[in-house]
């Protein structure tokens, strides 16, 4: 046999041998604890989202998920944690829209959201319901913006607070349909509901879970959603896409991310292990019962989705001229 011969299969077997190893570890991940990084507080929507996907992981993995808030900044000091964590899969973080709007909201990032992480999967869709308080004239969405044109700058809108989600679909409506309303700012989306019962503000976009409560009993009244369809546990109300503003959108969306170089099997299994979670019945109702939408996408797939929401949200806060204390 020539050195050639030898030299080449001495080759073809230690790439078997570590195609075999790579396999094994794959197989055997997670063999410890997993944690969560949560940049936000305890109770926030992003942490009930982040409990339900952990118990099913839990569940998948037949390995403990823990939980670990770090809020603060607007999601920004448990990013920063998260995106210094060794990259073996063992540490996620959890990341939403909030994210993506602090790109271009905050000058300088002690993270950068694409090139210090790997996406994994998106966990989960949420839209918002238009809410108006029940002294407001109106009906119908339609009805809404010809009033708030016909009163411009007369009528207020209520918000979680300057560049949250809930001030952002209100600020692209306004971009889209020409309006002029005046925003008013809460410390939180609590404040902002409560603002809207009490009548202090006429309106206020609100996730659907807390929101559907004050609809039913009359409190609130829902004229449209910010979903680009009709959620199916929400047939009755439009979106406003379809009610004459093509193309409008605007959900908070929450995902999973690993500190980058992770290893793409290490990738993989997460983001199998996470739609088996999806896909579990009692997990998936308990999400779609609190408004959520179980997705579930492809790495590559939700990267493109990250970098598509940094761009559209830029334009909005460029133009408003928004920047984060």
């Amino acid at each position: 046999m020539t050195p050639f011969k030898v030299c080449a299969r001495l080759f073809v077997l230690l790439c078997l041998i570590c195609q075999s190893a790579a396999n094994a570890w794959a197989q055997a991940y997670p063999s410890k604890v997993v944690r969560m990084i949560v940049p936000f507080t305890a109770g926030s929507g992003a942490d009930t989202i982040s409990r339900i996907v952990a118990g099913g992981l839990a569940e998948v993995w037949g390995q403990q998920v823990v939980i670990e808030n770090r809020g603060g900044a607007a999601g920004n000091i448990g990013m920063e944690i998260a995106s210094r964590a060794p990259a073996d899969g063992y540490t996620l973080a959890v990341a939403n829209l909030s994210h993506a709007a602090n790109v271009t909201l905050y000058g300088n990032l002690p993270y950068d959201l694409v090139r210090d992480f790997s996406p994994v999967t998106q966990a989960t869709l949420a839209a918002f319901l238009v809410l108006v308080h029940p002294s407001v004239p109106v009906k119908s969405i339609n009805e809404f913006l010809s009033l708030v044109k016909a009163r411009s700058g007369a009528i207020d809108y209520g918000s979680a607070g300057t560049g949250t989600p809930t001030f952002l679909a209100v600020e692209l409506l306004k971009a889209q349909a020409g309006l002029n309303m005046v925003h008013v700012p809460y410390r939180g989306g609590g404040e902002a509901m409560t603002a809207v019962i009490s009548g202090e503000v006429p309106v206020y976009f609100g996730p659907v879970a807390p929101s559907l409560p004050h609809v039913r009993s009359g409190r609130l009244r829902a004229l449209a959603i910010t979903s680009a369809k009709r959620l199916p546990t929400l047939p009755d109300y439009p979106t406003i896409a379809e009610s004459g503003y093509p193309g409008y959108e605007l959900s908070n969306w929450t995902g999973l991310l690993v500190p980058v170089k992770a290893p793409k099997e290490t990738i993989a299994a997460i983001r199998n292990a996470t739609v088996k979670a999806l896909n579990n019945p009692a997990v998936s109702k308990r999400l779609n019962d609190l408004g959520y939408t179980p997705v579930g996408d492809q790495p590559e797939e939700f990267a493109a989705y990250i970098k598509s929401e940094i761009g559209r949200l830029a334009k909005v806060i460029t133009q408003l001229k928004l920047k984060a204390k």
